[in-house]
C-alpha cells in the first residue's frame, strides 16, 4: 500500500499509538489501514449418498475439483455467502446449511468456513467459474485432482462422520512453514 484511501497522501508502516503491531498509517490524516484475513465460505452439498463437486475454471488450481466456495462479500452472513457461492459455481440450491468445518490458515491470511447441506433437488450445472459440476460417490472422488488441502480434509471428515451418523463442527488451524529463500 502506498497511498491513503481516505485522503490520498502517502502511508508508512509504523506502530500506531495504543497498538502492538505495524500497520499502514497515513502520513497526513493518521488513518490506520488495517489488513485482515480474507474469509472463504462454501458448502459441501449432499444428494443421497453423493457429494457435489465443481471443476475449477479459474486460477488458482484451474482444472482441479473443489467444493463450491468463494470469498464472503460485505453484508452477507457466512451461510448466505456459502449458499450464493453454491448457486454461482454449481447452479445448485441447498437447504438448511449447518456449520461443519472452520479452517484457520494464518500463513496465507485466510479463514475457510464450510457448511454441510442437502441439495434441494439433483439439479445443477456449471456456473461461470466451473468447467464441470458432478455428483460423486466416495469411491469415485478424484482424490489426486482436488484443488486444495482443506477440500480433502473436509471430504475425509464427512465420509468418516457419515459412518458414525454424527457430524460435529470442527475448527482446525493449519500452519505451513513458508520456504526459506536462499
Amino acid at each position: 500500500m502506498k497511498y491513503c484511501s481516505y485522503c490520498g497522501h502517502s502511508v508508512s508502516r509504523r506502530i500506531p499509538p495504543d497498538d502492538d503491531r505495524e500497520r499502514y498509517v497515513c502520513d497526513s490524516c493518521d488513518h490506520i489501514h488495517y489488513e485482515n484475513p480474507r474469509v472463504i465460505v462454501g458448502i459441501l452439498p449432499i444428494w443421497e449418498s453423493q457429494v457435489l463437486l465443481c471443476k475449477r475454471a479459474i486460477e488458482p488450481r484451474k482444472g482441479y475439483w473443489t467444493m463450491p466456495a468463494g470469498f464472503l462479500e460485505n453484508g452477507e452472513s457466512t451461510a448466505d455467502g456459502a449458499s450464493r457461492e453454491t448457486w454461482e459455481e454449481a447452479r445448485a440450491r441447498v437447504v438448511d446449511p449447518k456449520l461443519y468445518c472452520v479452517f484457520d490458515l494464518p500463513y496465507i491470511n485466510q479463514v475457510y468456513v464450510f457448511f454441510l447441506a442437502d441439495l434441494s433437488a439433483p439439479e445443477f450445472a456449471a456456473g461461470p467459474e466451473s468447467l464441470d459440476v458432478k455428483l460423486f460417490d466416495e469411491t469415485d472422488i478424484p482424490w489426486e485432482e482436488l484443488a486444495f488441502p482443506v477440500v480433502r480434509t473436509t471430504l475425509n471428515h464427512y465420509f468418516s462422520d457419515r459412518k458414525e451418523g454424527v457430524y460435529p463442527t470442527r475448527n482446525e488451524a493449519i500452519y505451513f512453514k513458508r520456504p526459506v529463500a536462499t
